[in-house]
Protein backbone atom coordinates (compact mmCIF):
# COMPACT_ATOMS: atom_id res chain seq x y z
CA UNK A 1 0.00 0.00 0.00
CA UNK A 2 1.10 3.59 -0.82
CA UNK A 3 0.12 6.72 0.08
CA UNK A 4 0.92 10.62 -0.39
CA UNK A 5 -0.21 12.82 2.89
CA UNK A 6 -0.45 15.67 2.54
CA UNK A 7 -0.83 18.46 5.56
CA UNK A 8 -3.93 21.07 4.66
CA UNK A 9 -5.75 24.10 5.36
CA UNK A 10 -8.35 23.15 3.72
CA UNK A 11 -9.15 20.23 1.36
CA UNK A 12 -12.36 19.06 -1.07
CA UNK A 13 -12.98 16.46 -4.02
CA UNK A 14 -15.92 16.74 -6.69
CA UNK A 15 -17.09 14.77 -9.23
CA UNK A 16 -18.68 16.30 -12.03
CA UNK A 17 -19.45 19.43 -10.14
CA UNK A 18 -20.90 17.49 -6.98
CA UNK A 19 -19.04 17.55 -3.68
CA UNK A 20 -18.26 14.52 -2.24
CA UNK A 21 -16.57 15.73 0.53
CA UNK A 22 -14.45 18.54 1.99
CA UNK A 23 -12.48 18.77 5.78
CA UNK A 24 -10.89 21.63 7.12
CA UNK A 25 -7.93 21.30 8.80
CA UNK A 26 -6.07 18.39 8.62
CA UNK A 27 -4.38 15.46 6.45
CA UNK A 28 -5.28 14.77 2.51
CA UNK A 29 -4.24 10.63 1.99
CA UNK A 30 -3.94 9.57 -1.58
CA UNK A 31 -4.15 5.67 -1.64
CA UNK A 32 -2.63 3.28 -3.59
CA UNK A 33 -3.67 -0.53 -3.25
CA UNK A 34 -1.86 -3.39 -4.74
CA UNK A 35 -3.64 -6.63 -4.82
CA UNK A 36 -0.74 -7.78 -2.39
CA UNK A 37 -2.10 -5.81 0.31
CA UNK A 38 -4.07 -6.75 3.31
CA UNK A 39 -5.35 -5.63 6.14
CA UNK A 40 -2.49 -6.20 8.02
CA UNK A 41 -1.02 -3.12 5.30
CA UNK A 42 -4.21 -0.95 5.88
CA UNK A 43 -4.27 -1.33 9.83
CA UNK A 44 -0.80 -0.73 9.83
CA UNK A 45 -0.67 2.31 7.39
CA UNK A 46 -3.66 4.26 9.04
CA UNK A 47 -2.72 4.20 12.39
CA UNK A 48 0.89 5.28 11.55
CA UNK A 49 -0.48 7.84 8.84
CA UNK A 50 -2.93 8.99 11.62
CA UNK A 51 -0.07 8.93 14.73
CA UNK A 52 2.14 11.22 12.76
CA UNK A 53 3.91 13.89 14.46
CA UNK A 54 3.68 16.73 11.66
CA UNK A 55 0.94 18.90 13.36
CA UNK A 56 3.05 22.22 14.91
CA UNK A 57 3.11 22.87 18.56
CA UNK A 58 2.96 26.35 21.24
CA UNK A 59 6.81 26.25 20.21
CA UNK A 60 6.21 25.65 16.38
CA UNK A 61 8.15 22.17 16.26
CA UNK A 62 6.43 19.49 14.20
CA UNK A 63 5.16 17.55 17.42
CA UNK A 64 1.49 16.79 17.05
CA UNK A 65 -0.42 14.48 15.47
CA UNK A 66 -4.07 14.47 13.34
CA UNK A 67 -5.64 13.52 16.32
CA UNK A 68 -3.71 16.19 18.69
CA UNK A 69 -4.71 18.65 16.91
CA UNK A 70 -8.36 17.57 16.48
CA UNK A 71 -7.64 17.70 12.43
CA UNK A 72 -9.82 15.84 9.90
CA UNK A 73 -8.75 13.49 6.91
CA UNK A 74 -9.48 13.71 3.39
CA UNK A 75 -9.55 9.90 2.08
CA UNK A 76 -8.66 9.54 -1.94
CA UNK A 77 -8.53 6.73 -3.94
CA UNK A 78 -5.00 7.12 -6.47
CA UNK A 79 -4.43 3.59 -8.41
CA UNK A 80 -1.33 6.07 -10.36
CA UNK A 81 0.77 5.82 -6.98
CA UNK A 82 1.62 2.03 -8.80
CA UNK A 83 2.63 3.56 -11.20
CA UNK A 84 6.22 2.43 -13.41
CA UNK A 85 7.65 4.95 -15.17
CA UNK A 86 11.55 3.14 -15.46
CA UNK A 87 10.58 2.09 -19.20
CA UNK A 88 9.73 4.14 -21.94
CA UNK A 89 7.53 7.13 -21.59
CA UNK A 90 4.08 5.68 -21.09
CA UNK A 91 3.92 4.39 -16.92
CA UNK A 92 2.30 0.65 -16.87
CA UNK A 93 -0.31 0.44 -14.06
CA UNK A 94 0.27 -3.39 -13.53
CA UNK A 95 0.81 -3.01 -9.73
CA UNK A 96 -1.97 -1.22 -8.85
CA UNK A 97 -4.43 -3.63 -7.94
CA UNK A 98 -7.53 -4.78 -9.32
CA UNK A 99 -10.39 -2.79 -8.98
CA UNK A 100 -12.77 -5.06 -6.65
CA UNK A 101 -9.68 -5.28 -4.47
CA UNK A 102 -8.53 -2.15 -4.16
CA UNK A 103 -11.95 -0.46 -3.37
CA UNK A 104 -12.81 -2.85 -0.71
CA UNK A 105 -9.42 -1.74 0.87
CA UNK A 106 -10.26 1.91 -0.12
CA UNK A 107 -13.76 1.37 2.20
CA UNK A 108 -11.79 -0.41 4.85
CA UNK A 109 -9.49 2.31 5.23
CA UNK A 110 -11.76 4.68 5.50
CA UNK A 111 -13.47 2.84 8.11
CA UNK A 112 -10.48 1.90 10.43
CA UNK A 113 -9.90 5.84 10.64
CA UNK A 114 -13.08 6.36 11.87
CA UNK A 115 -12.02 4.03 14.91
CA UNK A 116 -9.26 5.73 14.99
CA UNK A 117 -10.27 9.13 16.63
CA UNK A 118 -10.43 11.53 14.06
CA UNK A 119 -12.46 14.44 14.34
CA UNK A 120 -13.99 13.88 10.32
CA UNK A 121 -13.03 11.53 7.79
CA UNK A 122 -14.13 12.30 4.26
CA UNK A 123 -13.57 10.88 1.00
CA UNK A 124 -13.96 10.64 -2.86
CA UNK A 125 -15.50 8.24 -5.28
CA UNK A 126 -13.38 5.21 -6.20
CA UNK A 127 -12.88 5.18 -9.78
CA UNK A 128 -14.36 8.51 -10.51
CA UNK A 129 -12.55 11.42 -12.39
CA UNK A 130 -12.35 13.79 -9.07
CA UNK A 131 -11.25 17.02 -8.64
CA UNK A 132 -8.85 17.46 -5.90
CA UNK A 133 -8.73 20.98 -4.43
CA UNK A 134 -6.63 21.86 -1.27
CA UNK A 135 -4.30 24.42 0.13
CA UNK A 136 -0.92 22.50 1.21
CA UNK A 137 -0.26 24.08 4.69
CA UNK A 138 3.29 24.36 4.98
CA UNK A 139 4.10 22.55 2.66
CA UNK A 140 4.44 19.20 4.24
CA UNK A 141 4.06 16.03 1.76
CA UNK A 142 5.41 12.60 2.99
CA UNK A 143 5.37 9.46 1.11
CA UNK A 144 4.80 6.17 2.74
CA UNK A 145 5.32 2.42 1.42
CA UNK A 146 4.45 -0.25 3.33
CA UNK A 147 6.78 -2.54 1.72
CA UNK A 148 9.55 -0.07 2.75
CA UNK A 149 8.16 0.72 6.38
CA UNK A 150 6.40 -2.30 7.40
CA UNK A 151 8.57 -3.90 9.90
CA UNK A 152 10.15 -7.11 8.62
CA UNK A 153 9.88 -10.79 10.11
Amino acid sequence: MKAVIQRTAYCRVTVDGRETGSIQKGLLVLLGVSDNDTEKELDYLAEKIIGLRIFEDEQGKMNLSLADVGGELMVVSQFTLYGDCRKGRRPSFIGAGKPEHANAMYEKFIQKAQQLNVAKVAHGEFGADMKVELLNDGPVTLILDTDEIMPKK
